[in-house]
């Protein structure tokens, strides 16, 4: 699978289609909501969907299960698993990794999965083992290409020793990036999450805004914390500075991913046709590279 199979350099981020399920998910979306949002981003001419079991607790998977074309391409991932009561764990030991490998391809109701990754690293566990397991799995025929997800330069050593990686995701926006710094990223195909950093790019977070108990940002650690306030602050700051040029935050931070170098695809998540189709329309409106350089540098020394 290479991004020119794509006719955009987007893939669906499958985070936003999994709320009410728990786990990493941002708001309820009913299913016929999801349905409809699936089948339309794909008509539009996406290809390439990438999900996670921990996204609504295996509810993402299910449903880009139920209603994608055999011709898309689904992108998946092992390492943040849960307990029967729900409780959330981070493991890369081999009998975790094969056993979410087998849900995951039961959820999505496929015997191949197109791209399969390490969800994040695992100080506990040499990276070499689960692998191992996946490139049995891979020899087989039922991973097309394997990736690693927030890797770093030690964990992508020791992989290349055991199998050959063809993707690395890791996260990058405004707020963030540096993350594939040292990976070599011209190697592989590269994709980055985060380009809204969960919304506060869009503008459509704020100080004081309420989430629904099915958005993890109502309840997450990693969220309600002071560094995200700072985040919003300096986000609005930025939004009024673009606002002088006609140019929403939004705009800007999406094609700020587009366009820098080495990355070859972006991970866009909506919760509505109509937010996604925005996605697209600002997605082909370009931004100069010297307009973009010059904000973003004023910004950052601001």
């Amino acid at each position: 699978m290479k991004p020119s199979e794509s006719s955009l350099p987007l893939a669906f981020g499958g985070a936003s289609i999994s709320g009410e399920g728990g786990g990493y998910g941002f708001g309820a979306v009913s299913e016929n909501e999801a349905e409809t949002l699936i089948r339309h981003v794909y008509e539009r001419g996406v290809r390439i969907f990438d999900t996670a079991p921990i996204y609504g607790f295996g509810l993402s998977e299910e449903r880009l299960g139920k209603y994608l074309p055999k011709e898309a391409q689904i992108i998946s991932k092992s390492g943040v698993h849960w307990h029967e009561n729900k409780r959330v764990d981070m493991t890369n030991s081999p009998e975790v990794t094969e056993k979410m490998l087998r849900e995951t391809l039961k959820r999505i109701n496929r015997e191949m999965i197109d791209v399969y990754m390490i969800h994040w690293p695992d100080p506990r566990v040499d990276i070499r083992r689960p692998l191992e397991v996946l490139k049995n799995y891979q020899d087989k025929g039922v991973i097309r290409q394997l990736g690693l997800c927030n890797t770093n330069s030690e964990d992508l050593k020791k992989a290349l020793e055991v199998a050959s990686i063809d993707y690395l995701q890791s996260e990058m926006s405004l707020f963030k990036t540096e993350s594939f710094t040292g990976l070599s990223p011209e190697k592989f195909i590269t994709m980055s999450w985060g380009t809204f950093d969960k919304g506060i790019l869009t503008g459509r977070v704020f100080k004081g805004r309420k989430f629904d108990e099915s958005d993890c940002r109502s309840w997450a650690p990693w969220w309600n914390n002071k560094e995200v306030m700072e985040k919003v602050e300096r986000a609005e700051a930025l939004a009024k500075r673009l606002e002088q040029d006609g140019v929403s935050l939004k705009h800007f931070a999406l094609q700020f991913n587009l366009q820098f170098k080495g990355i070859n695809l972006i991970l866009a998540a909506a919760k509505s046709t109509k937010d996604f189709d925005e996605i697209l329309e600002l997605a082909q409106k370009p931004l100069s590279q010297d307009y973009i350089e010059k904000i973003f540098i004023e910004w950052s020394q601001s």
